[in-house]
Formats: C-alpha cells, sequence, structure tokens
C-alpha cells in the first residue's frame, strides 16, 4: 500500500472515522481492544496519539526526525516494552498493547499522519505485510504518473456497502401502529333479479303521504350491539373560544278565534262575614302585621327601592377604569369618486340642526410651487364644499362652488343657512343655502321638521332623489386688494351679544344676530369683518360673467350682493414681535367669547330659527339696525388666544391704541409669548366646560393653558413619536381630548387616568390624519368625523366610556387644575428664592476676594508662619509612629 493513495480518501469519510474514533475511546478499561481503520478498508492501521515526550523518548519528533519527504520511523519492539515497564499505562503505545505484543517481528513502523487522516496524529502498522506494502510500494507506470499529477488529492473513490446484520431499535412496532388496517370484516351482499326485468323502463308516480298509511318511514339511529369500535388513542387540536349558545324557538300558530268567558265574583254570605270580623286570630294578625306595612309604606315614600345598585357601580367603574369598550368604532367613510384631482380634507363641520348631515371642505394636494408651476389647470377645476349624509355614502347633497380651495368655513349660529368659509387665496366667501334648505331637511323622519330629529335608515330615502348633485354659486366674496394676502387659516362668527367696531370697542349687538367675522391668515393679520352694508344701499346694475357648471346652475340670492367684490375688512391686527420689524404668524385664534359648540338650547333656539326663516329671514333687512344707538360693554374681556406657525402660543389684546408720538392706531403688544411647540400650532381650542382653559397642539406635543396665568401651560406633554396634526376636546367628557398623528394614529388622553402620556392609540387609516371633529347625537350615541390626506371622512362612534362622564369628573378636572396653578407659583417662587440665592454666593465670593487682596504683608507671613507649624507638627506625629524617632528626640527636632 502506497502512502500517496491514502491521501485519496474523501474527508466525509475522515470525519465519519473521527466520530467513530472519539465514541470508541470513551470507556476507560484495561482490557478494551486497540481500533484499527476496518471501516475505512485498512485494518492493518491503528491511529495514535504520541505526545512531545514520547516523541523525545523514541526519537520520532515531528519536522525532525518524521518529515513530509519520510514521514515514518521504525522503533523496535524492545524499546516499546521497556516503556511499558516504566510507564504502564501513560505509554502512549498502551492502547494497542496486545498488538505489540502479538506482533511476529522485532521492528514496528509507525507513520506520522500530517492530515489527521485516521484521526491523530501517528497511526501504528500492525502487520508484516502491511509494513512492506508501505515501505517497498509497487511503481506506478510512466503513463499513470503523469496521469497522478492531475488527479485531484480528495477525489471520492466508491466503496460498495458492506451487508450488516439487522438491529432492531422498535421502529417496527411504531410503523405497526401507525399504519391502517380494517377494523371491521367485510359483508358480501348478492342482489339478483329476473332477466325479464333487465332493462326495462322505470316509471315514477306521485303519492301523498298523508293520505296512506304508513307512507313516511323514518330511519331513525339506533346502538348496534354487534359492532363495537375502540379507539386507543386520539390525536385532538385545542383551542379557547368564547362560548357561543344558539338558541331557537319555533310556536305553533293557530287560527285566531273570539273567546269569553263569563263568572261571578266569589262572595261571603253575612254569616261567614260576622263569623270573620269576630274571629280573633283574624284580628291579632291585623294588629301584628299593620305596624310592618306601615314602616314600608313610609321607606317607599323616602327612597325608591327600585333602583339598581350593581348598576351605578358598574357605570363608575366603566368611566374611570374599565377597558373593555374603549375603542372608536367605524361607522362610515365618506370618499369623492367624481374628482379627477387627488385631495385632501382640510376642514369639517356637522351641520348644527339636521342630523346625519356633514360639511366638507377639500383641497388639491399640491405644495406652493406645484400649484403656481399647474394654475391654469387648477381654474377648469371647481373647489367645493360636499355635504354627506348617513343615507348615501356616495352622492354628496349639496356641492358648494368658490373661487379657490377652501382652507376653513363655518355655520353662522344664527342660521345654519348661512356660511362662511377662507380661501387659500385670502378672499372670504359667502353662501346662502335657504333655497335648498328642503332638500337636505329630507334626512329627518318622515320629512317633517320636528325637533326631535333622528337618524333616519339608508333605506327609507327616496332612491333618486341623491343621484344628481346640486352644485350652489357663492352668493358674495371679499375684496382681493384690501383683505388677507395668503391663505386664510381659521375663521370664526362672533356671538350675537356683542359687536366691535374699527377701533376695537365692544358694545352691545344691535341686530340680535351674528353679523361679524374674525379671521387670521398667514399673511401676519388677524381682521375683523362685519357683513351689514357700512353706507346706504343705491341700486346699481352689477355686471357678471356667467359661469360654467356642470349642472344646472340655480339662481344666486341677493342676501349678501352688497359685499360683493367690496367687501373690506372693518379691523385689522399685525400681531407684531415688537423691538424687530417681523410679525408673527398666527395659524389659529380662540376668543373669550367664542361659542363654537352647541349645546342643547342652542340648538333648540337655532331649529325655531330655521323653521321662520322662509317667513322673515333676518339677513334680508341688514341696514335696518344701523340707525340703533351703540351701547357700549363694560369689563369685556378683549383678549384672545393665537397659536403661530413658529410654534408659539400668543395672549394679546384686540383694542387698538394710539402711538403718543404720532397718534396712528395701533396694535398693542402681546401680553405673553410662550414657543413650547417645536412646530405650528394646528389647534387652539377652548374647553367646553372651563371657558378658561385652552388646549394648543403643535409639533410634536401637546399644551394646556389657564387664562390669566402668565406663568407658563398647566401641562405639557413630552414628544411625541410622531407629529400630531389635529386635535378637538371631547363634547362630554371634561378631561378627554382626541390627538391625530400623522402616520394615521389617533391618540386619545384621558387626564382622570394619565397625565404623562396618551391613554389609548388608535389606527384610524394609512396617511395623516388633517381634521377632526366630534358631535353629540343623543345621550347613547356619539360620533367624531376625522379627515385625512387622502381626502377621506371616516365616521366613528365613540365608546360609551369616552362619551359618558362620571357623576363628579367636572369637580375633578377643576381641583386638577387648581393644583397644577398652585404648583406653578410654587416653581415660580423657588426659581426666584434660588436667583436670590445665587446673588447672595455671588456677593459672598466678592467679598471674600477684597479681603484676600486687602491683606497687609505682615499678615500673610503670619499666615505662612502657622501653616509651617501645622506642617511640623503632623510631621513629627507620622515619624513617631512610624518609630523613626523616640519621645525624648521631639525637643531636639523641634529646635532644629
Amino acid at each position: 500500500m502506497a502512502p500517496k493513495s491514502r491521501k485519496q480518501k474523501s474527508s466525509s469519510g475522515q470525519r465519519k472515522s473521527k466520530r467513530t474514533k472519539t465514541k470508541q475511546m470513551l470507556p476507560d478499561s484495561e482490557e478494551r481492544e486497540p481500533i484499527n481503520m476496518e471501516s475505512m478498508g485498512h485494518p492493518e492501521i491503528y491511529p495514535l496519539v504520541l505526545t512531545t515526550q514520547t516523541q523525545e523518548i523514541f526519537k520520532c519528533r515531528i519536522d525532525e526526525d518524521v518529515t513530509d519527504e519520510q514521514p515514518y520511523k521504525l522503533i523496535k519492539k524492545e524499546d516499546i516494552f521497556a516503556d511499558f515497564q516504566n510507564r504502564a499505562a501513560v505509554s502512549d503505545f498502551y492502547p494497542v498493547k496486545k498488538v505489540i505484543q502479538a506482533y511476529p517481528g522485532d521492528e514496528l513502523l509507525v507513520v506520522y499522519d500530517k492530515d489527521f487522516k485516521y484521526g491523530h496524529n501517528f497511526y501504528l502498522i500492525g502487520t508484516e505485510e502491511g509494513k512492506e506494502n508501505y515501505l517497498n510500494a509497487p511503481e506506478l507506470p510512466e503513463e499513470q504518473e503523469e496521469y497522478k499529477e492531475y488527479i485531484p488529492e480528495d477525489i471520492y473513490v466508491y466503496k460498495p456497502p458492506i451487508s450488516k446484520p439487522w438491529v432492531s431499535l422498535g421502529s417496527e412496532k411504531e410503523i405497526e401502529e401507525e399504519s391502517v388496517k380494517e377494523s371491521t370484516k367485510q359483508i358480501t351482499y348478492m342482489i339478483s333479479r329476473k332477466r325479464s326485468e333487465f332493462g326495462a323502463p322505470i316509471k315514477f308516480s306521485d303519492q301523498n303521504a298523508s293520505s296512506v298509511k304508513d307512507a313516511y318511514i323514518e330511519c331513525t339511529a339506533y346502538p348496534d350491539n354487534h359492532f363495537t369500535l375502540k379507539q386507543l388513542e386520539k390525536d385532538v387540536g385545542m383551542q379557547v373560544i368564547p362560548k357561543v349558545k344558539d338558541i331557537s324557538t319555533q310556536t305553533r300558530w293557530t287560527y285566531p278565534k273570539n273567546a269569553t268567558t263569563q263568572y261571578y265574583p266569589r262572595e261571603l254570605s253575612e254569616e261567614e262575614k260576622e263569623t270573620f270580623e269576630q274571629s280573633k286570630p283574624l284580628s291579632d294578625f291585623l294588629n301584628n302585621t299593620s305596624i310592618n306595612v306601615e314602616i314600608a309604606l313610609q321607606q317607599n315614600e323616602i327612597m325608591n327601592t327600585f333602583i339598581d345598585d350593581w348598576k351605578c357601580l358598574a357605570e363608575e367603574e366603566s368611566t374611570f377604569g374599565d377597558k373593555t369598550d374603549t375603542h372608536l368604532k367605524e361607522y362610515q367613510s365618506f370618499t369623492d369618486l367624481h374628482s379627477l384631482t387627488e385631495k385632501m380634507v382640510t376642514s369639517v363641520s356637522w351641520h348644527p340642526t339636521i342630523y346625519g348631515l356633514i360639511a366638507v371642505s377639500v383641497a388639491v394636494r399640491l405644495s406652493f410651487e406645484e400649484r403656481v408651476h399647474f394654475s391654469g389647470k387648477l381654474l377648469l377645476q371647481p373647489s367645493l364644499i360636499l355635504f354627506w349624509s348617513f343615507s348615501d355614502p356616495i352622492h354628496p347633497q349639496l356641492m358648494l362652488e368658490s373661487p379657490d380651495d377652501i382652507f376653513c368655513f363655518k355655520f353662522c349660529p344664527s342660521d345654519p343657512n348661512i356660511i362662511a368659509g377662507g380661501c387659500i387665496n385670502g378672499q372670504i366667501v359667502m353662501w346662502d343655502i335657504s333655497a335648498h334648505a328642503d332638500r337636505i331637511e329630507n334626512i329627518k323622519t318622515g320629512g317633517s321638521r320636528s325637533k326631535k330629529a333622528t337618524l333616519k335608515p339608508m333605506f327609507l330615502l327616496e332612491p333618486d332623489s341623491n343621484k344628481e348633485a346640486t352644485y350652489i354659486r357663492h352668493c358674495a366674496v371679499s375684496s382681493i386688494e384690501s383683505g388677507h394676502k395668503k391663505v386664510i387659516t381659521d375663521i370664526h362668527w362672533l356671538s350675537d351679544t356683542f359687536e366691535i367696531n374699527r377701533l376695537g370697542a365692544v358694545f352691545e349687538n344691535r341686530n340680535g344676530i351674528c353679523c361679524q367675522l374674525v379671521t387670521c391668515s398667514a399673511d401676519c393679520t388677524v381682521c375683523f369683518w362685519d357683513i351689514r352694508p357700512q353706507k346706504s344701499l343705491t341700486p346699481q346694475p352689477i355686471d357678471k360673467k356667467k359661469e360654467e357648471h356642470i349642472e344646472i346652475p340655480l339662481d344666486v340670492p341677493s342676501t349678501f350682493l352688497h359685499l360683493d367684490l367690496s367687501w373690506k375688512p372693518l379691523t385689522k391686527l399685525r400681531l407684531s414681535k415688537g423691538e424687530t420689524s417681523l410679525d408673527h404668524c398666527p395659524t389659529k385664534i380662540s376668543l373669550s367669547e367664542d361659542d363654537l359648540l352647541y349645546n342643547t338650547q342652542d340648538k333648540i333656539l337655532t331649529q325655531s330659527k330655521a323653521v321662520n326663516a322662509e317667513e322673515m329671514n333676518p339677513y334680508h333687512n341688514l341696514e335696518a339696525g344701523l340707525a340703533n344707538q351703540l351701547k357700549p360693554i363694560e369689563d369685556f374681556c378683549t383678549k384672545f388666544f393665537a397659536g403661530t406657525e413658529e410654534g408659539g402660543v400668543i395672549y394679546t389684546d384686540w383694542k387698538m391704541e394710539r402711538d403718543p408720538e404720532t397718534g396712528r392706531l395701533m396694535t398693542k403688544k402681546p401680553v405673553s409669548l410662550y414657543t413650547v411647540h417645536d412646530g405650528a400650532v394646528h389647534t387652539v381650542q377652548r374647553s367646553p366646560f372651563y371657558n378658561d382653559i385652552i388646549l394648543t397642539i403643535g409639533g410634536w406635543n401637546v399644551a394646556i393653558w389657564k387664562e390669566g396665568v402668565m406663568i407658563g401651560p398647566l401641562l405639557q406633554s413630552s414628544c411625541a413619536p410622531k407629529r400630531y396634526t389635529a386635535g378637538h376636546w371631547s363634547l362630554t367628557r371634561p378631561g378627554v381630548f382626541y390627538v391625530g398623528r400623522e402616520d394615521g394614529y389617533i391618540d386619545i388622553w384621558d387626564l382622570l387616568e394619565k397625565t404623562h402620556e396618551p391613554a389609548l392609540s388608535q389606527s384610524i387609516c394609512i396617511t395623516m390624519i388633517t381634521y377632526i371633529k366630534p358631535w353629540t347625537f343623543s345621550a347613547k350615541q356619539q360620533f367624531i368625523a376625522i379627515g385625512d390626506y387622502y381626502g377621506t371622512l371616516h365616521i366613528l362612534e365613540i365608546p360609551w366610556t369616552l362619551s359618558h362622564p362620571s357623576t363628579n369628573e367636572v369637580s375633578s378636572m377643576n381641583h386638577y387644575f387648581e393644583r397644577e396653578v398652585k404648583h406653578l407659583e410654587y416653581v415660580e417662587q423657588r426659581k426666584k428664592i434660588r436667583e436670590q440665592e445665587k446673588k447672595e454666593m455671588e456677593l459672598e465670593l466678592e467679598k471674600k476676594k477684597v479681603k484676600t487682596y486687602q491683606k497687609s504683608k505682615e499678615q500673610l507671613e503670619a499666615e505662612l508662619k502657622m501653616d509651617y507649624e501645622s506642617y511640623l507638627e503632623l510631621e513629627k506625629s507620622i515619624l513617631i509612629n512610624l518609630g523613626f524617632i523616640k519621645v525624648r528626640e521631639t525637643m531636639s527636632f523641634l529646635d532644629l
């Protein structure tokens, strides 16, 4: 056997032999058999591990005595036996002791296994024939020698498998158990019929089962005692699910017929009556029970014994801590499928009186540069406000046209048929939909104008009534030269209880209806508008170009004809930054008397006004109150909150003041300015329960303010994971508000549960939420409208826990705000104290420095001398403790 031929073994065989070697060497016994390479076809080879000491003894050191050119060593048999006597079982040749003893020759061949083909660094050839084959390997012919150079060393050589006896490990039992066998004995049937009936036609006939006796045969199930099936094992997968129970009943319907019963009352005779009256047990029973009956009657008068106490407890738990029903449930969604361009929702407003009707303004999703680039195409597409109804989720009820995209709009509190909106180009648009009131009021039940309006189901509405959308043209727009220069970001109607003049002074409302508006824009101005004519009306013909519409255009009402293209603001405020020439850019405003939310009395009043709108519309005679003398209102708060694009919250005054130097009217400087938001403020809203609590949302955080507290916000949240884009207070719970994020989630804050983070986060859509508007339909049902960046309006139902407050929630939130105010005052006091302490410490340091500089030369020498003496005392004590000097020597040491 040639040495090089052994290198052609496969690597898999090497790993296999290595594992086999390891497993077989595990037992530690003196009588273990030597392990050879019989599994690899070399029974004469015995792997060995020769340590460095053994290599020194037998002169077979690697790379010195044995090399790649001569990788073998002949060792005498006597030397190995001598090693057995010296080291016994410690000898590296001990595992092959039997092979060495049985070896017939005097010298054994040990070969250096460089590549560990057999698992160790050396191996022993245990036969003379193997030794001769290794030492005298036959020479290959020249052709084979040349071919041998190109043969890779690791080529695989196939060896047929060697048959071995079968050793059972129990697998046949598992195969027997898993195999499918017939457990029942097969039954053989033989069916025969007459030869004449083969292929004969078959005739079927009808038979009345009730007319023929025993015509109905029922095959009922029954247990077969002759057949049993024993199941030894069964694999069953189970999963816990809620218990479901189905119950159904079926009553027997019979033909109804009249039935009467005549009877006489059972009466006692006169003798029996006298007997009962004179009965002593009866009198004793009545005397004993009369007291208990009187007490029970008194308790019924004092308290209600039939009240369900458990139900009241459950209501409290569900309001504060129950998490079973806290998610918003999707109710409906609206999408404009007829629009050719991609639009987003910019503003949402529920109709004040008609239940189930909601108005939505949409705008094209373009940046300023893209809008300028596509301005020609945008002029050909209408800018709309869509009126959606729960009864028809596909076709809008009305479409209000505007000169440009609307970014904010509001219904008039005095007449919901009057709508005012702000455009992206800075104009204010007015609509009057009184002529279409009958169309949109069909959503009420029965088409009547009853005060108690309820939602009408979808299938009760006439199918052909809403297929054709109605386009309504605006009846007035403001002057583009005198109004805002940029997009109008917020608009509000002033209350019908007051009005203002050009100087900002407050007077009583002379008309008794809402006649003034306030707007803010990105051009750093806040404007007040009056819809009444400022001068006497003179009939002048106005030529207007006819506009083309998809539908047949309706007549434009003349309600605000005097405002069209000539409407100018009553007064204009610039939010100046004071020392610099720059101004604040307002995004949202909130007035002290801002009636944005409708309570129950306001709804009834608005509905009564809407009913009498046809008989007498107050907006048709706006000049009637011009001659009335204005009565000023004293102690009226003219300050308001405003949010800016830089993330600031401004508290300023709308009253004008005269400059003492020039005499010109100027806007007052802001009372306070705080920059708590790290982005543009898009929500500034007063709480519907506390008129002095304001919620501001912008950037990545939320803040709550209290009017009159100028120290800072009562609550300021930490940075949110995503940017906030919309928000709104809850209409029924004082401590709950909703915040929309740019990733389509809505954060629900419950201040009674948590004040540092949202109580719940819920995914609504896959894009940015642009507007949030809740609304109350009834005491048991509330909805919230959420508009997104893709133009879809989501209507969700608010659960019970988020819509029904507890009995003391208003007072609890009031105490919370009072505690936060005290906390702010305490922190402010501590800041002042710390500043005073810091100043005192700085003064002390200055005094010490002055004293140091004023010391004389004698004082400095005296201090240095004292320091030197203290040093000598310390040195003396250390030397005494170390034993270097004795006590007697201390005097001489001090003399030195």
